[in-house]
């Protein structure tokens, strides 16, 4: 990471080729403004009733802004193994720390807001968690512990309130909950 003109961190993502082997580096925007295949982390954090808890993405982030997701998603840093990637953002994110297990990965390509595509080889964790975020305004609005069926009906219903991977990726994470 370097800083820019505006003094703001230069975030760089992780190129990788179809099986997840590093290729090099990118900047981020750069890397979502061409498509390019990075390295990607879902976390999903459901509780002992089985609710899964969602954030509402900040309304300021450079896509995506205000849509509901899933608790905490973002990208490892160069030379950053996927699981400390995941400990270290859903504790910068959402302010949780708790135990993760690595569930499942898979690519997905889709067109976002803002002429951005989104590629990603995503890494997927789930953990369990009882209490309240404390959450970080630059990352996330709002969050919500939500039944499992409430948002299944809600996603279904009103898919313009979800962000595109959370949707793509749904219904494959909720046979580990």
């Amino acid at each position: 990471m370097k800083s820019n003109k505006n003094n703001l961190i230069e975030e760089r993502v992780v190129l990788v080729d179809e099986l997840d082997n590093p290729i090099g580096t990118l900047e981020k925007l750069e890397a979502h403004l061409l498509g390019k295949l990075h390295r990607a982390i879902s976390i999903f954090l459901f509780n002992d009733q089985g609710q899964m808890l969602l954030q509402q993405r900040a309304f300021s982030k450079y896509h995506s802004g205000g849509l509901w997701t899933n608790t905490c998603c973002s990208h490892p840093r160069p030379g950053e193994a996927t699981l400390d990637a995941a400990i270290r953002r859903l504790n910068e994110e959402m302010g949780i720390c708790c135990k993760l297990d690595k569930v499942l990965d898979f690519t997905y390509k889709t067109t976002l807001d803002n002429n951005l595509i989104e590629h990603e080889f995503d890494h997927v964790f789930v953990g369990r968690f009882n209490g309240e975020p404390l959450l970080n305004p630059d990352e996330a609005a709002s969050w919500k512990w939500i039944d499992v069926e409430e948002l299944l009906q809600d996603v279904a219903t009103h898919p313009e309130h979800y962000t595109s991977w959370f949707k793509i990726i749904l219904d494959r994470v909720l046979v580990f909950n």
